[in-house]
């Protein structure tokens, strides 16, 4: 089946479905699903615009909010990740995944599904090894802080992928698995992206967490996106044993969603003939949601999930095929996810802006019916638990809780020690923040929604690519990843994370004294936002 990957959305759904709608009638190519790799900017009306972590000025309405009220309906099923500019108040309700609108499909924090037979995975948001140990607890209205980690991953997510033995025929994740740059044409990519030099060479861009996924799951391809670049890389992967049969991964990252700009590629995907074309459940990855559910945590406190000689008295959650026959028992081997899509917000009306709505932290029906038919915890239900359990503490004692959260435990230090993918050298494309990480008031900021019509369509065409069966590198690009260069990024010795104190400070892109005219930007700041002020806000 042919499968069409996009980048970095942001809201444009109309040009994205209209770029394929394009393809069909030139190349008389239909695509059969549609992928796309974060930033989605599922923004349903003025509040949800107040829950996504860019500055005022790139607060546009875009067009999900016609898929949201039925104006219009996707083309084609499309199944998406979140990023980290995204409605995360949105995305939130759906922590299991779900349908954003009618024939579009959330993952969730995490998930897997299935389509014509192909297993689809996938991770949101981006890795800050800050905020990687902690729970699921930010909900709306957020705050300067909390509006940003919401979209952190966490390593429960990344816990539960790692127990699945089953192979993966395509993953996704916003933000590139560190080193993967290693495996494709690194010269080409830091020729179109200077900027990423520091850390290629430091061996510090990209997530640390996905990397480990990536070496765990081994799937045939592992989609991207986030640097608003594109980018190939075949990864061979090592055998654990002499009876394990050679895997490789076919890596791609994508550009973002922009006329004249190569965000949509075509691939052609193996896939079971005599399957249905309804998405469905993935019966290992319900069993591994129902063997994990006690170890959900809805709070600000670091832990490390459990691992091998480690203090847990279990540390394999794994599921056995006894485990993932009994889900398939409970669904009467119907593993179609069923259409219930429900309104749980206002629609966003051009001729009636509400400027002045504010978010609120919204249970979708959705995953109480998930919940309930597998027996797991509803997270949102457990935030609002636990924030009417600790409504009666004293400002001293939540005063003193935070500062023990922010610290984290001297017992169980973080997996990883820096933090992964900031880019310490100056990116001349980034949005610029101010000393709090954003240019107003969360609570008094006005948003701009944009014109009822959207800019004209480009029919340049030149924002598709059909792939081959094949995506592998060619020899003249594997070069580049020679034994040497790994040696040399390999062997750079990381920069130990700063204190939480430090962390709140922003870099400047300059000498280590930070002498520069540079404006102050954030460390944290990750993914290229827009077409001349492309934007790695966090």
């Amino acid at each position: 089946m042919k499968v069409a990957v996009a980048g970095c959305c942001h809201g444009a759904l109309d040009k994205m479905y209209e770029t394929l709608e394009l393809l069909q009638r030139r190349h008389n190519v239909r695509p059969d699903l549609l992928l796309c790799c974060g930033d989605f900017q599922a923004v349903r009306n003025e509040a949800d615009l107040r829950c996504m972590a860019v500055p005022a000025k790139y607060r546009h309405m875009q067009t999900f909010y016609r898929y949201y009220s039925g104006e219009k309906k996707a083309p084609v099923l499309t199944v998406f990740i979140g990023g980290n500019h995204e409605a995360s108040n949105h995305l939130q309700e759906l922590p299991y995944g779900g349908w954003v609108a009618p024939n579009i499909y959330y993952l969730g924090y995490a998930g897997v599904v299935r389509f014509r037979g192909v297993r689809i995975g996938g991770i949101s948001g981006i890795f800050k090894s800050h905020d990687y140990r902690k729970g699921h607890f930010e909900c709306p209205p957020y705050n300067q802080q909390t509006i940003r980690s919401a979209y952190h991953v966490r390593n429960i997510e990344v816990f539960k992928l790692k127990q699945l033995k089953r192979p993966i025929d395509i993953f996704m994740s916003h933000d590139w698995p560190r080193s993967i740059y290693h495996y494709g044409n690194k010269k080409q990519l830091l020729k179109m992206k200077s900027f990423f030099r520091q850390e290629v060479e430091n061996n510090t861009l990209g997530s640390p967490a996905a990397s480990e996924l990536l070496q765990h799951l081994k799937p045939t391809y592992w989609f991207s996106a986030h640097l608003h670049v594109k980018f190939a890389a075949f990864m061979q992967h090592e055998t654990n044993s002499k009876e394990e049969l050679p895997k490789a991964t076919k890596f791609l990252a994508l550009d973002k969603c922009l006329p004249h700009r190569d965000f949509l590629q075509i691939i052609d995907v193996e896939h079971d003939p005599n399957a249905g074309d309804l998405l469905e459940y993935d019966a290992e990855w319900i069993a591994v949601l129902k063997a994990t559910n006690s170890l959900i945590n809805v709070t600000q406190s670091s832990w490390n999930m459990p691992e091998k000689n480690g203090p847990h008295a279990k540390w394999d959650y794994s599921v056995t095929e006894e485990a993932i026959k009994e889900v398939l028992e409970e669904l009467n081997h119907d593993l179609k996810i069923p259409c219930n899509f429900t309104l749980t917000a206002a629609c966003y009306d051009p001729s009636k802006p509400q400027r002045n709505m504010e978010p609120v932290h919204t249970i979708n029906p959705q995953t109480t019916e998930f919940c309930a038919q597998f027996g797991l915890t509803d997270i949102n239900d457990r935030i609002q638990q636990a924030k009417e359990e600790s409504s009666g503490r004293g400002e001293c004692e939540e005063e003193e809780e935070e500062e023990m959260d922010s610290t984290g435990s001297a017992e169980e230090p973080s997996e990883y020690s820096t933090d992964n993918s900031g880019l310490s050298s100056f990116n001349p494309d980034e949005i610029m923040l101010d000393e709090e990480g954003g240019d107003e008031d969360l609570s008094t900021c006005s948003v701009d929604p944009s014109p009822d019509h959207p800019p004209e369509f480009s029919t340049s065409f030149s924002d598709i690519r059909i792939m081959p069966d094949s995506m592998a590198v060619s020899s003249d690009d594997a070069m580049d990843s020679n034994n040497e260069e790994l040696e040399k990024s390999g062997g750079s010795k990381q920069l130990e994370e700063k204190s939480s104190t430090e962390r709140s400070l922003k870099r400047i892109g300059g000498d280590e004294n930070g002498n520069s005219g540079i404006k102050k930007i954030r460390r944290r700041n990750q993914a290229i936002y827009a077409a001349e002020d492309e934007d790695k806000t966090d």
